[in-house]
């Protein structure tokens, strides 16, 4: 399994991100200079040189890391079946990767959520033979423009070929290559789009970025996102996986129930440390300088969302 550090060590373009993202985005005090360029595109001048890592997991499953977002791939006798497809960029290189996985054919792709680290390949990826499975609201999202103020950046729709062709509205279940994949839609926490998988047999589940394993997650409150959202649905998962269950992030590395804990326990405290200071009147400025994140800094606040940054999501997402 790939470790911490392993994967922090691989993650270091994209690290350099926290700071911008901190000074820039998370609402510093007055008079502070917000960065011109998005974020959105320091990621993807990472992604054009990415450092692609393969972490093998149970029953023909394999992640691979190093294109925005982790994507997992099932392989075997009926093909592949992928989850998420990375940022386009990278093509070439996964390209790569999913070829020394096997030589097996492309049968299906599932968007996790809308998130362009997470779908920007569905087009190369629908021409190699994917058919791409999604909520409605990544449909929607990937057919419109949308503007994501957090990252001063607008996406526009997204090519015919990349919109996903099967939509599910609730819980569907794929037989596979002798795997039971059960994919599961559910309320807005991270977007309003989200959805997880679920490999029965190999009892590895895949979040998307229900989960950042050891790091601070981006929270999308402009399209339904919310804290207590993510904390709702980070329960309900909980209650369903068990201590051998595999736990894959959408970003960070691959886990387990304890690191779902852990990351869940962080969102609470947090979440009640931004409420409590918000109740109280203080402003965003106010709130960023009384620092809620301060216990949890030193081991999530390492990677592209800083502390400042956290705390306006929180701050923003709270009603």
């Amino acid at each position: 399994m790939l470790t911490t550090s392993r994967w922090q060590k691989r993650a270091t373009g994209l690290a350099v991100l926290a700071a911008t993202l901190s000074l820039g985005l998370a609402c510093a005090p007055a008079g502070a200079q917000v960065p011109e360029i998005s974020p959105v595109t320091k990621i993807n001048e990472a992604a054009a040189k990415p450092d692609i890592v393969l972490t093998p997991l149970r029953g023909n499953l394999t992640v691979v890391s190093g294109s925005g977002g982790n994507i997992t791939v099932l392989t075997g006798a009926d093909g592949k079946f992928m989850v998420d497809g990375g940022i386009s960029l990278s093509k070439d290189a996964i390209q790569a990767a999913l070829n020394k996985i096997s030589n097996a054919p492309l049968k299906y792709l599932v968007d996790t959520h809308y998130h362009w680290d997470h779908t920007d390949g569905n087009p190369w990826l629908h021409e190699a033979g994917a058919t791409i499975i999604a909520t409605p609201n990544t449909v929607k999202h990937l057919s419109t423009s949308t503007r994501v103020d957090d990252w001063k950046y607008t996406f526009k729709p997204m090519v015919p070929q990349g919109i996903p062709s099967v939509v599910i509205n609730g819980p569907k279940t794929y037989d596979f290559d002798g795997e039971s994949i059960l994919l599961t839609p559910v309320e807005p926490s991270h977007t309003d789009s989200d959805l997880y998988v679920y490999f029965k047999k190999a009892d590895v589940v895949v979040l998307g970025d229900l989960f950042w394993n050891g790091v601070y997650p981006f929270i999308d409150n402009e399209q339904g996102g919310s804290i207590d959202g993510m904390i709702k649905v980070d329960n309900q998962i909980l209650a369903v996986i068990t201590d051998k269950t595999i736990v894959v992030p959408g970003h960070g590395p691959v886990g387990n129930r304890k690191d779902l804990v852990a990351f869940r326990d962080m969102l609470v405290s947090i979440r009640n440390n931004v409420a409590a200071l918000k109740k109280q009147g203080k402003s965003l400025s106010e709130v960023v300088a009384a620092k809620p994140t301060a216990a949890f800094d030193a081991r999530f606040g390492q990677f592209v969302i800083g502390p400042d940054f956290f705390t306006k999501i929180a701050y923003d997402g709270i009603k």
